[in-house]
């Protein structure tokens, strides 16, 4: 067991970075969080109705993969990540439009990548292309595993402004990081805090 009696909240407007060193069980908590994975104990609680379409609408989650699809666009790729999430059901008007897919790529430097295949892209790119998703998205609660990894010092200052965006507009941001973020206001949940007995 990596972690036990982890009681914490997340409240609306706020931003949480886990912290604990390398194998504490950082993205296994956060995977318990978005239900990709089961606690052994206890449970997540949301605050609205726990149906499947609905906790996948409310949240955005970005793991340690850049989760695209190699044979797909840029555009393509978020285009079909709003289809996953229950967007397409949109109507036009609600649906993001060319120009804001262009407009969230060029937010991540990858202006003029529209329609490039991502297998012709860096690793690096790949993630930008994942990143992209941060400026298109409402989903209250944004859940992010290291969501700065191969990010310059320009796109790190970009992303933590976005981050701070939404946390300002009542969004709920759970992000691992290795580095000090320069955001107000990050609350820490340190992981070496809830190490078992048998395990410390």
């Amino acid at each position: 067991m990596l972690f036990k009696c982890i009681d914490q909240q997340f409240h609306a407007g706020d931003i949480y970075q886990i912290a604990g060193p390398n194998g504490a069980g950082k993205t296994t908590l956060l995977k318990i969080v978005v239900g990709l994975i089961p606690a052994l104990e206890g449970k997540v609680q949301w605050t609205f109705k726990q149906q499947p379409a609905a906790v996948c609408e409310s949240l955005l989650y970005f793991g340690h993969q850049p989760a695209v699809n190699t044979s797909l666009t840029a555009t393509e790729n978020l285009r079909w990540y709003f289809g996953l999430n229950g967007t397409k059901s949109l109507d036009a008007a609600q649906y993001p439009s060319k120009s804001a897919f262009s407009a969230a790529l060029d937010k991540v430097g990858l202006a003029g990548y529209e329609d490039v295949l991502c297998f012709q892209m860096s690793a690096g790119q790949q993630r930008r292309v994942a990143l992209a998703r941060l400026y298109l998205s409402d989903a209250p609660l944004w859940v992010l595993d290291e969501p700065f990894t191969a990010i310059d010092t320009r796109g790190v200052a970009a992303l933590e402004q976005r981050i701070g965006e939404h946390a300002n507009k009542g969004g709920i941001v759970l992000l691992t990081s290795h580095q000090a973020l320069s955001l107000p206001g990050v609350k820490m949940l340190d992981l070496a805090n809830f190490v078992p007995s048998e395990a410390a």
